[in-house]
């Protein structure tokens, strides 16, 4: 048991409490104790013996008539209110209103990055591999979809299309519960064709308008046959660079233009 860990901490701030109470009283010093005897402020007790001196009997350890050795100092009024009081006296405080304003401001500058120029994604699954691993954290970039088009080989996330969920409902034995929650699910593609492109896979090979595409990015040559396609209008042929291990484009066909997020930019941990 480590229960040490707990009462030692417990046990100093009691005993710091308590200094701080007994340093608030005036004239109270903790002294010593010798074998010799008790001292009060490294006074010996001889020093504390009555004398018909007037000087010797009214100031002892230097005190006036009018002091009173006992008496607690005034509280400060900061120190009588509770916490919820403490808390609205700092609001009203000029320091608890700038650092309010300067809260304020930096969370709504993270909202309004976060919601329009860029956002954190992780990679879940095998799907990008060796390009992405699992627990990859990536950095979306949201802006310059709206400044130039994507280009083939452009890693984008995007938002399911209503295709996607029709293909766990039908070819996957997943529940209801489990589809409508990997729907709402973004995805990580590459794109291999954009809209015009005439689209075929064959012999393990990606043609695009009959020209073989030179790969490096991938895990493996495709095991299956695909095509020849003409890549829609408004849409975009997706892949995932580990062909053989990725629910993409193949299976549920092309990726509405509308449905993207953003470009993935870079890896930023690990």
């Amino acid at each position: 048991m480590r229960s040490s860990n707990i009462f030692s901490p417990l046990f100093f701030a009691a005993a710091a409490a308590a200094a701080a109470f007994f340093q608030g009283v005036d004239g109270f010093q903790v002294s010593p104790m010798h074998s010799t005897g008790t001292r009060l402020s490294g006074l010996p007790l001889s020093s504390l013996r009555t004398s018909t001196s007037p000087r010797q009997s009214s100031r002892l350890y230097g005190a006036t008539d009018d002091d009173n050795q006992w008496d607690e100092s005034p509280n400060d009024p900061k120190e009588d209110l509770g916490f919820f009081d403490s808390i609205k006296s700092w609001f009203r405080s000029e320091e608890g209103r700038e650092d309010v304003r300067t809260y304020s401001t930096s969370l709504a500058l993270a909202l309004i990055l976060r919601l329009l120029v860029i956002e954190p994604r992780y990679i879940p699954s095998l799907s990008m591999y060796p390009t992405f691993e699992v627990g990859d954290q990536l950095a979306v970039e949201k802006v310059t979809k709206r400044i130039r088009p994507l280009e083939r080989n452009e890693v984008v996330v995007f938002n399911p299309p209503i295709a996607f969920r029709q293909v766990l409902e039908g070819s996957y034995s997943v529940s209801p519960t489990e589809t409508a929650q990997k729907a709402r699910e973004a995805l990580i593609k590459r794109i291999v064709a954009v809209a015009g492109d005439k689209v075929e896979v064959t012999g393990g090979r990606l043609y695009i308008n009959g020209v073989k595409q030179d790969e490096p990015f991938t895990a493996e040559n495709a095991a299956y046959e695909f095509g020849p396609v003409l890549v829609p209008a408004g849409k975009y042929l997706v892949l995932g660079d580990n062909r053989n291990h990725s629910l993409d484009g193949h299976i549920w066909g092309f990726l509405p233009e509308g449905n993207v997020i953003g470009r993935a930019v870079f890896i930023y941990w690990p």
